[in-house]
C-alpha cells in the first residue's frame, strides 16, 4: 500500500531554555529530527513532509537540506491541527504515518511491524507500558480489550490513570478517512487543543479495526522536552551502540564511557579503552588497539594498528601495523602506509607517509609526500605556508632528517638524503648526500646572566 509520512515537529520547547529549536537539539551528533527523517526513509514513503512551527528559521534550511517538504502550523493547536496542515501530502497515498520530531529513537524495524498489523482501512497505534504513566495519555480498553479511547493526563479520572498502557503518540491511518474525519475533531479539552488522539474514537465509531503494538523498550517511543530527558536518552543511545559493538567481537573498557556519533564498521577482537568518541564514518579493521581519551573521526584504520591515549585523528586513512601517539593529532589528508609511526605530539597534515616511514615526536608534517623507511628527528618542521599559498615538501625513501630542523617548501629531499640537526633546508637535498646549515660556536666571555628585580 502507498504510505506517506507525516512528521509533527512545530513545537516550542519551552522546557529546553534554549533559543535553538527544539528537534535541532543534537543526539549523538545529530539533530533530533534528521533522527526521525533518516528512520522514516528507510521505509520508502511516496511522500515525507514535516510540519514545521516555532523554530522555522532553523528546521526550513535543514529540511531544504535534507529534501524533505515543509508544510507551516503558524499556531501550535494541537497534534490534529497539525495533521490538517498536511493534508495537501497525505491525499495520493492510501495511509499516512504520523511521527515526532523529538522523538528520535523509534526503530524502522517497530514502525514496520505496525504497518504489518494494520489493516488497510484501519488504524494502528504504537503503544508502550510504563510504571509511571503520569503525564501521558493512556490506552483504555474493554472488556473484549479493544482499544476504545485514548485519554489524555489532564482529561483523566483516577481509574483511567491507574492504566500502565500509554500511548506514544505514533499513529498509522488510512488517508482518505483521516482526511474527511479531521473536521469532526473538537477541541473540548483541558488543553484547548485539537488532539490526534481522539481520531481513534471517531474510529471505532465508525466500526474501524484498532491494531497495536506495544514497544518493550520505552526508549523508543520517548520524547525530548527537557534537557534532562535528552542527556538520558544520548545514555540509552550510548548502551545501545556500545552493546552493538560488543556484540560484534570488539571489547569496550567500559561501555558507558564510549560515544559513538555516527556509523562504525568493525573487525574482530578490537579493544578500545574508556573515553573514545568515534564520529561521521569510521572504519575499524580487526586487532586494533584504541587506548583512552581518543578522538577518531571519518577515519580508516588498518589491522593490528595501535592508537595510544589522547590521540586525534580527523579524516585519515591508516595502514596495518601502524602505530601512533599518545598525543598525536592527525589532521585531514593524513595517511600512513602500513608499519609507519606517528609518536608523541606530532601533528600531520594532508601528508603521505610511506611504508615503515617514522616520525616519533615533537614535529609537524603538513602538506607532504614522504617516502619508506624515513625518520624524521625531533622538532621538525615542514613550512608549508609561505604567508599566501600552500606549498608541498617531497621526502624520497631512507632519509633521514636531524632534530629541530626546518624543511621550508617546496623543496625535495632525494632518496638517501641526510639532513644534519638543526638544519633550514631551503633548496633541494641530494640523495646519498649530508646537507646542513652550519652557523658557527662562539663564547661571549664575561657575560652576566640578567637578575630579576625585586
Amino acid at each position: 500500500m502507498s504510505l506517506s509520512i507525516v512528521i509533527l515537529a512545530a513545537g516550542k520547547g519551552t522546557r529546553m531554555k534554549s533559543a535553538m529549536a527544539k528537534v535541532m537539539h543534537p543526539l549523538a551528533s545529530r539533530p533530533l529530527l534528521q533522527h526521525v527523517i533518516d528512520t522514516a526513509k528507510t521505509l520508502l514513503p511516496q511522500q515525507l513532509s514535516v510540519v514545521a512551527g516555532n523554530g522555522a528559521d532553523q528546521v526550513l534550511p535543514f529540511l531544504e537540506s535534507n529534501q524533505v517538504d515543509a508544510m507551516m502550523q503558524e499556531q501550535q493547536l494541537g497534534t490534529g491541527h497539525a495533521v490538517i496542515q498536511a493534508i495537501s501530502a497525505i491525499e495520493k497515498t492510501e495511509q499516512v504515518l504520523v511521527l515526532y520530531g523529538d522523538v528520535p529513537l523509534t526503530r524502522s524495524e517497530t514502525l514496520q511491524q505496525l504497518i504489518d498489523v494494520t489493516r488497510k482501512q484501519g488504524l494502528g497505534i504504537l503503544t508502550t507500558k510504563l510504571d509511571d504513566p503520569t503525564g501521558y495519555g493512556r490506552i483504555v480498553r474493554n472488556d473484549a480489550d479493544d482499544v476504545i479511547c485514548i485519554t489524555e493526563q489532564k482529561d483523566a479520572d483516577e481509574a483511567t490513570k491507574a492504566i500502565k498502557e500509554v500511548n506514544s503518540g505514533i499513529m498509522l491511518l488510512p488517508s482518505q478517512w483521516l482526511i474527511s474525519s479531521l473536521d469532526k475533531l473538537g477541541n473540548n479539552n483541558a488543553q484547548g487543543e485539537y488532539y490526534l488522539t481522539d481520531m481513534v474514537a471517531l474510529a471505532v465509531g465508525d466500526g474501524l479495526h484498532i491494531a497495536t503494538v506495544c514497544c518493550e523498550d520505552n526508549a523508543e517511543v520517548a520524547g525530548v522536552n527537557t534537557r534532562q530527558q535528552l542527556a538520558e536518552l544520548e545514555r540509552h543511545y550510548q548502551l545501545q551502540q556500545a552493546n552493538t559493538l560488543m556484540t560484534n567481537g570488539v571489547t569496550l573498557a567500559d561501555p558507558a564511557r564510549l560515544d559513538v556519533r555516527g556509523t562504525v564498521t568493525t573487525g574482530t577482537d578490537i579493544t578500545i579503552d574508556v573515553n573514545v568518541i568515534l564520529e561521521g564514518n569510521v572504519s575499524i579493521a580487526s586487532n586494533v588497539e584504541i587506548g583512552a581519551n581518543c578522538i577518531i573521526k571519518d577515519a580508516e584504520i588498518g589491522e593490528g594498528s595501535i592508537i595510544l591515549a589522547n590521540s586525534m585523528i580527523d579524516s585519515s586513512v591508516i595502514g596495518e601495523g601502524v602505530n601512533i601517539g599518545p598525543f598525536a593529532r592527525l589532521r585531514p589528508g593524513t595517511v600512513l602506509a602500513d608499519k609507519a609511526k606517528i609518536g608523541n605530539f606530532v601533528e600531520t597534515k594532508n601528508a603521505n607517509i610511506g611504508l615503515g616511514s617514522k616520525v616519533n615526536h615533537l614535529s609537524y608534517i603538513g602538506d607532504t609526500d614522504m617516502g619508506s623507511d624515513v625518520n624524521i628527528g625531533a622538532g621538525t618542521i615542514t613550512c608549508n605556508y609561505d604567508g599566501a599559498n600552500k606549498h608541498r615538501t617531497t621526502i624520497g625513501d631512507r632519509v633521514f632528517v636531524g632534530s629541530d630542523s626546518q624543511l621550508v617548501a617546496p623543496v625535495t629531499l632525494e632518496d638517501g638524503a641526510t639532513i644534519g640537526a638543526g638544519s633550514t633546508i631551503r633548496k633541494d637535498a641530494p640523495g646519498e648526500a649530508l646537507t646542513l646549515t652550519k652557523n658557527s660556536q662562539k663564547t661571549v666571555s664575561g657575560w652576566q646572566r640578567p637578575v630579576k628585580k625585586k
